[in-house]
């Protein structure tokens, strides 16, 4: 399976749009997906725009080819503390009366998190202290809000966590590195801030042969270790 991820998309619909078009030619190919990692909605001006394009893609494709997962800010207007269009809640201004009763529908059925292969895919992160029970012992709230990013080894666990949500300049301590975060070791991070860069990074994961690459209009990059 080849498994494109983006992550923390923010309400940046055009953002969203140039990075699908390096992901949208290979819907139509065998075992390929596309796996969104949370945070689609505040920090721009589109929020219900990227999640019509998310559901129409899941529409055009099906939901077996178009994953979106939850994450912390959809949590948060799931329970009522933000609105879509603001994450420090307010008056909301729509058409459509009944449109927030479906976007929130769709919200609610968001899984925490999905494996594939030799991969965890997750918005933030999962409970690293219990190895490889971390399925059974992971909380709602460390899926879509951990803090701080954790890297290096996880003990009892071989595999690997992919996960967005803490920006990879501030797991870096480099302000100007925006890209995908790899320690080498378990972590790859892949939240590039897009409000800052306008760019959404774009990870890819070939899970038949636990391969991991940058995907850029340039072309498919093997993906290395930080500090190389």
């Amino acid at each position: 399976m080849k498994i494109y991820c983006m992550s923390d998309i923010h309400a940046c619909l055009e953002s969203f749009e140039a990075a699908l078009e390096n992901v949208i030619c290979h819907l139509d190919e065998d075992d390929t997906m596309l796996l969104l990692l949370g945070d689609y909605v505040h920090g721009g001006d589109y929020g219900r725009g990227v999640l019509d394009k998310i559901m129409h893609l899941q529409e055009q494709y099906g939901n077996d080819k178009v994953m979106a997962l939850m994450g912390n800010h959809e949590d948060m207007v799931i329970s009522g503390e933000s609105t879509i269009d603001s994450m420090y809640g307010g008056m909301q201004w729509y058409d459509n009366e009944n449109a927030d009763d479906l976007y929130i529908s769709w919200l609610s059925s968001l899984p925490r998190y999905y494996t594939e292969g030799n991969t965890i895919f997750v918005h933030a992160g999962i409970d690293e202290t219990v190895g490889d029970m971390w399925e059974w012992e992971t909380s709602d709230d460390i899926y879509t809000s951990k803090y701080p990013a954790e890297t290096g080894r996880i003990e009892g666990l071989d595999m690997k966590v992919v996960a967005g949500h803490v920006y990879t300049s501030e797991i870096s301590g480099d302000s100007t590195f925006n890209d995908i975060y790899y320690d080498g070791e378990n972590h790859i991070y892949i939240d590039g801030d897009v409000l800052s860069t306008g760019v959404i990074p774009v990870l890819m994961v070939d899970t038949d042969t636990d391969s991991y690459y940058r995907i850029t209009n340039g072309g498919c990059w093997p993906l290395t270790e930080y500090e190389e």
